[in-house]
């Protein structure tokens, strides 16, 4: 296994992930298949798979093979094992041979099946909204010496930071998001509101409250009342709206 990981390409590919990546399960992916190429040395490749847990949400998975998704989804069928523990516990989890692995007795019997004798769980360094950990598997038996688990965790800091900031870019797309539907909704709203005063010549909030009641008569969203209004006057312009 590689154990000389040269900083800067480390960081270049990284950073260049992030940018390419339209969103952190992509980037993830990418980053499973770096992290193959920069932790496999010729003639043993490793297995990698990343755990990415948040708050409220299901954990993403990315693998670099099929093999390495399935070995990762079996842990998730268990209540715990080691890259479950290392996201959890922000703490790295090193199993030189899973037949003499005691923690997780039925989680290390059917991966033992499908033919992995060493696993290695790296947290990854995020805030404390996310927990994640790098997963790599391999078919050998001490297949992740001293100095191989050091080059890891190196390489799974750097990684850290490329990876906080997908997680942030994530996190502002979706709030932007949410802030574009809520002022979408306002405007429909705002625009009915206008409208309803026209027709019926009363104030703003005799109108809003028009609206309110027409939105809760008909159990229908009031942003969906405002829109269905707005959109009839491209019919009818005579279109009266009243309850």
């Amino acid at each position: 296994m590689a154990t000389e990981i040269s900083e800067p390409s480390v960081i270049k590919e990284l950073q260049d992930a992030v940018l390419d990546s339209s969103d952190v399960e992509e980037f993830l992916n990418e980053l499973t298949r770096l992290s193959v190429q920069a932790l496999s040395s010729p003639g043993e490749t490793v297995l990698c798979g990343i755990t990415l847990l948040r708050p409220k949400r299901a954990g993403t998975v990315a693998s670099s093979s099929e093999r390495a998704r399935k070995m990762d989804e079996i842990q998730y069928n268990f209540p715990d094992g080691p890259c479950l523990s290392a996201s959890r516990n922000q703490t790295t989890m090193v199993v030189q041979d899973l037949k003499e692995e005691l923690r997780w007795p039925e989680y290390t019997k059917i991966v033992l099946e499908h033919g992995m004798r060493s696993i290695l769980a790296v947290p990854f360094l995020l805030d404390s909204q996310a927990r994640a950990a790098l997963n790599l598997y391999a078919d050998e038996p001490a297949a992740f010496s001293a100095r191989a688990i050091e080059a890891v965790e190196s390489y799974a800091q750097e990684a850290s930071r490329a990876l906080r900031l997908a997680v942030r870019i994530a996190d502002h797309s979706e709030t932007s998001l949410h802030l574009k539907a809520a002022m979408e909704s306002r405007t429909a709203i705002d625009t009915a509101i206008g409208i309803i005063m026209g027709q019926n010549r009363c104030s703003q909030e005799a109108a809003f409250r028009i609206l309110q009641r027409a939105s809760s008569t008909r159990n229908i969203k009031l942003r969906d009342v405002a829109t269905a209004l707005i959109q009839s006057l491209g019919q009818n312009t005579n279109t009266h709206f009243d309850y």
